[in-house]
């Protein structure tokens, strides 16, 4: 006795969604990788490493993040002042930004990596 074929159309990536929120892969409670890009953040981060970010991380003065602003997401060093706090680069050829709360810190970096280099690992959270 044979199975019924079960057909799977081939559509576009996205159709019949409502929404971009249903197309992500990973929970939004889910750490995830991403490749750093630029030299924003040399001598720590350089492009081409991988960073792990943990989007219910604690953020803190001083914490590597993921920030989302005006639909861009930004990869600075969070930072306290007088005022609040402030997103900046390592890289002094960038300017910093000033943000009036942690709404905008979407995770904190916990660990980077060079792709393929096992050994050549880095924690910023234990």
């Amino acid at each position: 006795m044979s199975q019924p074929r079960r057909i799977i159309p081939i559509q576009p990536q996205g159709a019949g969604l409502e929404s971009s929120a249903e197309l992500d892969a990973c929970s939004s409670a889910e750490p995830f990788a991403l490749m750093v890009l630029g030299d924003s953040m040399e001598p720590e981060f350089v492009e081409g490493e991988v960073i792990l970010i943990e989007p219910e991380g604690l953020a803190t003065d001083g914490s590597f993040v993921l920030a989302r602003l005006d639909g861009e997401w930004i990869f600075r060093q969070l930072a306290q002042h007088a005022g609040g706090w402030r997103l900046q680069a390592l890289n002094p050829a960038y300017p910093a930004t000033d943000i009036s709360g942690l709404d905008a810190v979407k995770g904190v970096i916990i660990q980077k990596s060079k792709p393929g280099r096992r050994k050549a690992t880095k924690r910023y959270v234990e």
